[in-house]
């Protein structure tokens, strides 16, 4: 017998040696000292990315909640600045010519749906490619695959200012679009992997904040700058920012603590890799038959797809009022010139503070609740911007800003807690329907705006709320049989419906049921690893 020392656990008497030899054998490692605890996988045997000290997994590969970052925690503010940057950028890049809309079209000489295809066409392109690239940070890591992203988005954002028509304009956001689609499904996939469950909401909550800071700065800035310059400077000045926000980024993101989707050989030398055939044999999870495999679990999963209608359908009312607000305020009766409607903007700080809050929001409310209190603020702002004053639509934009982000923080950072297995897919699958919500919305939007004013905007939004209202309510149901079912069970176990979460008896603060089954993290799902549950099989 002897003693090694094992990163992230304290020496514990008769504690067996923390050889990768012994992680594979018959005893496991157990504070107690007892040999019955069942015997880790061979992944617990994996290299530390540091001194190359054993690692301590969970049976699914992923690193044991206690080394998880948490608020306070070493490493945690590093990866919270890091990741807010990173929303920042992808933001500010994603929609740097909504706000300018008006001056694209007097620029080209184009109208209102052909110019609104410089915002539908980068968000459209994001969605279709935010799989395919999240499946290529399982295999190279997700910071790899976040710095690279940032990387190409921000080169093509320092060209867009020189497009020489519409139809360049366009392509090269649809380019941009395609490259920022790295970042956001990868970003869940990394905080689901490093950050500990019950922080989890608030860490993604944060990374959405750096989104509403991203997209109000963008606007602000830009619409300042095209008054005085025009819109070609201001879309550079975007870039710019965005650069500085890409170098901090790399510099501040801590190297993931080899959760799944961390490139394995970056501290192990040139040689072979160091990891057992069990661990290595996942990197063909990334090949194009096992994706698919991995997409319809997900896809089967009804607690999922509720989730991803959820997402596409906030994002539609918020995509397509930001794409049109521009030219509401520029005709009669507002009139206003190109930067005051870029300062309207500052309304994302509402974003930030409910997005930010939405961890709360959980706590009391449930997540049906939180849900059900976004989509009815939503709804609310559509109808008071109906009126033709000024203070009526900026109060209107406040409460469609302050719903959108809080639905859209909640439901996200469900998806990464659901998803067992597969979460970068899983994660990217939400991106895409919220991408897939954005480019609707600004298509739609435009069209709206075109046939009916601003009154067929909020009509297109009131239907999209309606349909976040119904979804959320369907779950509803679900989670009442559930209950129903578990007290008319005669099993005599405490919770033979696995609707109650063992750290949460209350289920206020369950991460699984954003949209509605059950309350409990369930067992894991033999498709797509997803997390399943009665009810969210019956619903």
């Amino acid at each position: 017998m002897h003693w090694t020392h094992e990163w992230g656990r304290p020496y514990v008497r008769n504690m067996p040696a923390a050889d990768p030899a012994s992680a594979t054998g018959s005893t496991a490692y157990d504070t107690s000292g007892s040999p019955d605890a069942p015997a880790p996988t061979p992944a617990s045997a994996a290299l530390h990315p540091r001194d190359g000290g054993p690692d301590p997994r969970d049976p699914d590969g992923h690193l044991t909640p206690d080394d998880r970052l948490t608020p306070g925690g070493p490493g945690y503010r590093r990866m919270s600045v890091a990741l807010f940057l990173a929303g920042v950028a992808t933001f500010a890049l994603l929609y740097s010519t909504q706000a300018l809309l008006p001056l694209v079209s007097a620029d080209f000489g184009a109208g209102a749906s052909a110019a609104s295809w410089t915002v539908s066409a980068a968000t459209g392109a994001l969605a279709l490619c935010v799989l395919p690239l999240s499946a290529l940070s399982e295999r190279y890591g997700r910071r790899t695959m976040m710095t690279g992203s940032l990387a190409v988005a921000v080169a093509v954002g320092l060209l867009v200012p020189f497009a020489p028509s519409i139809g360049a304009l366009v392509a090269l956001r649809a380019v941009q679009g395609a490259a920022l689609a790295g970042l956001p499904a990868s970003a869940m996939a990394y905080l689901a992997e490093e950050v500990r469950p019950k922080a989890l909401v608030a860490a993604v909550g944060l990374f959405v904040a750096g989104n509403s800071i991203g997209g109000m700065s963008g606007r602000i800035i830009s619409g300042w700058i095209a008054q005085a310059y025009g819109w070609r400077w201001a879309v550079g000045t975007i870039g710019l920012l965005a650069v500085v926000c890409a170098v901090l980024f790399r510099v501040l993101l801590p190297t993931p603590r080899r959760a799944r989707g961390a490139d394995p050989r970056r501290t192990a030398g040139r040689g072979a890799d160091p990891r057992p055939a069990a661990e290595r044999s996942t990197d063909r999870s990334t090949g194009p038959r096992a994706l698919v495999r991995t997409v319809r679990g997900h896809l089967a999963n009804p607690l999922l797809r509720r989730l991803y209608a959820i997402g596409a359908l906030f994002m539609m009312v918020f995509g397509g009022s930001y794409t049109v607000i521009g030219y509401r305020l520029s005709e009669a009766p507002f009139s206003l010139p190109q930067g005051v409607i870029g300062s309207v903007f500052l309304v994302y700080l509402v974003g930030t503070a409910s997005s930010a809050a939405a961890g709360r929001l959980v706590t009391r409310l449930g997540r049906r609740g939180a849900l059900y209190l976004a989509a009815g603020t939503t709804a609310a702002g559509l109808l008071v911007s109906l009126a033709d004053a000024l203070a009526a639509v900026l109060g209107g934009l406040v409460l469609i800003t302050a719903g959108f982000f809080a639905g859209h923080a909640v439901a996200s950072s469900a998806v990464s807690r659901t998803a067992a297995h597969g979460r970068a897919q899983a994660s990217a699958l939400y991106q895409s329907g919220y991408y897939i919500g954005s480019s609707t919305g600004s298509t739609l939007g435009a069209v709206a705006f075109r046939a009916a004013g601003w009154d067929g905007m909020v009509a297109l939004g009131l239907l999209a709320v309606a349909g976040v209202v119904t979804i959320t309510l369907l779950g509803t149901r679900a989670a009442a049989r559930t209950r129903e079912t578990s007290t008319n069970s005669t099993t005599g176990t405490a919770d033979p419906a696995g609707t109650t979460d063992p750290t949460d008896p209350a289920g206020t603060t369950d991460f699984t049921d954003p949209a509605g089954s059950t309350g409990s993290a369930g067992p894991t799902g033999a498709t797509g690893g997803t997390r399943r549950s009665p009810s969210a099989a019956s619903s």
